[in-house]
């Protein structure tokens, strides 16, 4: 590093592989405050998930009676001997049984879903809500694992502070999210990006080999009679008078369907529904608004998991249900046999899954650096490749959100309490590194340059989003004035605020110098047409509209040009980089 030693605490001892989570002192100790049963709001009311799961079973046994009632009915028993489930009228039965691929695709699906799900959950508790608004207005969500944010959006502490983002997280069991502690985010987001990775690497695999074979006839109706039938086998099924199990050769009406909308619905919902949730893509298409809005994406991408968890706990019932040494020949040897070597075979690939689901946690709490650089070796080329793109996305006062969290604690140094009382009379923007004109900007200095406005949507890593008109002046501007020699490659922005752990320094962050010129790259200075309020980074914020929102530095105190950022703090990038494994690339 250059000038801005200082403002780092280097007595901070750089980290290695070997480092540990320090349950008591990880993201500053915030406390573990359990997540709720998920609850969702019907009208005006907030109905917990267990009541609604106690309907589900007390429904059920209505569908079970009823569905008995009518195969008393003549006119029933008729339509199920037209349609008895499986038939050849809408799928070719397929003779080639269940080959090697498929079989080994299946389980490596089930695996990676694991990992998918337990890492979804853990990044859905740190913003525990689910919107349909763009704006994430509290009290507007229809779905909560935690307590309503409080009336007067203040905490409980003496004096009162603004409620944020991260007071709102929650943890969640070991054993369910990965790694369940409160705020955890950046190391579950490796686990969630990297297994999507090879889920998406399966997938394609699937698709290829699946419509290359006769295998594609289990999975594609061909007919509208698929309709009568589905309907057909669910009334035999709900009557527990359960039909022939003939899906060694052709899956029944029902079982089509559900993979159907599986493997050609759901799955492609969940890949574009999660990179809807990416800043570099609203930017860039100008989703931030309007029906593909990040906050109904989320809402779509819980309702896939939703359908997988349903899906997978059903179609395990039914394996079970139907003859499970049959069903298990046909999916682990793909023979239609009743061998027990099938059994064993299936018990030891549990014991598998069972292992991988146990180790997950206390892995990642033992080894958080080694999970963060194995996910940024895995999808770090994906996210540089995101960050390719050119923002362009700007709304209207229109969409300008009623309410936009919060995160983070103001300075509470005495300089910038001094220059806040002084109504930044006294401030200056230091700038320096590789550059040919080092200089220091003062505010008004600052304000007199000219003056850009861009109204743009903030994507917090939590989950949240706002949209909001910021003022300022242009990065690139900046960059005129300073002149960036040729081998600074990075542009570290260092704010007043400390990290959240104590005695760890300064909060900063790395950005590309290529991203810092482009137009719409800013350092605002005002939010809404008003001076840029204290909890928003007051005086002055940095605005990046590629990156999510814990790269866009708040309360900033200095810039500094560098060529490399492996020695600028702990040499991932910035400090939650460092300290809470974020990664230095944020474009989703």
């Amino acid at each position: 590093m250059g000038q801005f030693h200082a403002l780092l605490d280097h007595h901070v001892p750089k980290p290695t592989l070997q480092q540990r989570v320090d349950v008591d002192e990880f993201c500053g100790g915030i406390p573990q405050v359990p997540a709720r049963v998920p609850s969702v709001r019907i009208g005006r009311r907030w109905v917990s998930l267990l009541w609604l799961a106690v309907l589900a079973l007390a429904g059920l046994a209505v569908v079970v009676a009823v569905a008995m009632q009518l195969r008393t009915f003549g006119w029933v028993q008729h339509f199920i001997a037209d349609y008895p489930g499986t038939s050849p009228t809408y799928a070719q039965p397929v003779t080639t049984g269940f080959p090697a691929w498929l079989r080994w695709q299946h389980f490596f699906n089930i695996v990676f879903m694991m990992f998918i799900m337990r890492s979804g959950l853990q990044i859905l508790a740190d913003h525990p809500r689910l919107y349909l608004n763009a704006g994430c207005r509290p009290g507007s969500e229809w779905f909560r694992m935690s307590h309503p944010v409080p009336a007067d959006r203040t905490d409980k502490s003496d004096p009162p502070r603004v409620w944020t983002s991260k007071d709102d997280a929650v943890s969640l069991p070991k054993w369910l999210g990965i790694p369940g502690l409160r705020h955890s985010v950046g190391l579950a987001r490796w686990w969630h990006f990297g297994f999507d990775l090879l889920w998406l690497i399966n997938g394609v695999i699937f698709y290829v080999l699946l419509f290359g074979t006769d295998q594609w006839h289990r999975l594609v109706p061909q007919s509208w009679t698929v309709f009568p039938n589905a309907l057909s086998t669910a009334i035999q099924y709900a009557s527990l008078n359960f039909p022939a199990n003939e899906g060694f050769a052709e899956y029944n009406g029902l079982q089509i369907l559900a993979y159907f909308i599986t493997v050609f619905i759901a799955a492609p919902l969940a890949v574009v529904t999660g990179l809807l949730q990416a800043p570099a893509v609203a930017a860039r298409l100008g989703t931030g608004r309007g029906p593909f809005n990040r906050q109904v994406a989320r809402t779509v991408h819980f309702a896939v998991l939703a359908w997988m968890l349903i899906f997978v706990v059903s179609h395990v019932a039914m394996v079970f249900a139907t003859g499970a040494l049959g069903n298990l020949n046909h999916i682990v040897l793909g023979t239609a046999s009743h061998s027990y070597r099938a059994l064993v075979i299936f018990a030891a690939a549990a014991v598998v899954v069972a292992v991988l689901w146990g180790i997950a946690t206390p892995l990642t709490l033992r080894y958080p650096r080694a999970v963060q650089h194995t996910g940024r070796f895995m999808v770090g080329w994906a996210k540089a490749w995101m960050e390719r793109t050119h923002p362009r996305a700007s709304y209207t006062d229109n969409d300008i959100s009623p309410y936009h969290w919060a995160n983070g604690r103001p300075p509470s140094s005495a300089e910038y309490q001094r220059l806040r009382a002084d109504n930044w009379a006294d401030y200056s923007l230091r700038i320096a590194g590789l550059v040919e004109n080092p200089t220091a900007l003062s505010y008004r200095e600052l304000l007199a340059l000219p003056k850009h406005e861009q109204i743009t949507q903030h994507y917090c890593i939590q989950g949240w989003s706002g949209v909001a008109k910021w003022g300022g002046v242009r990065v690139r501007d900046i960059l005129d004035i300073v002149r960036p020699l040729p081998t600074a490659r990075w542009v570290v922005f260092y704010s007043f605020g400390d990290g959240a752990e104590p005695g760890t320094g300064r909060y900063y962050d790395c950005h590309r110098i290529e991203h810092m010129r482009e137009p719409m790259a800013l350092l605002a200075y005002e939010m809404n047409g008003e001076p840029l309020p204290e909890m928003h980074g007051a005086p002055l914020r940095l605005r990046n509209e590629l990156e999510l929102g814990f790269k866009q530095v708040k309360w900033i105190a200095a810039i500094e040009f560098v060529e490399s950022i492996a020695d600028v703090g702990w040499g991932h990038g910035g400090y939650n980089e460092d300290h809470e494994y974020f990664g230095y690339r944020m474009p989703i």
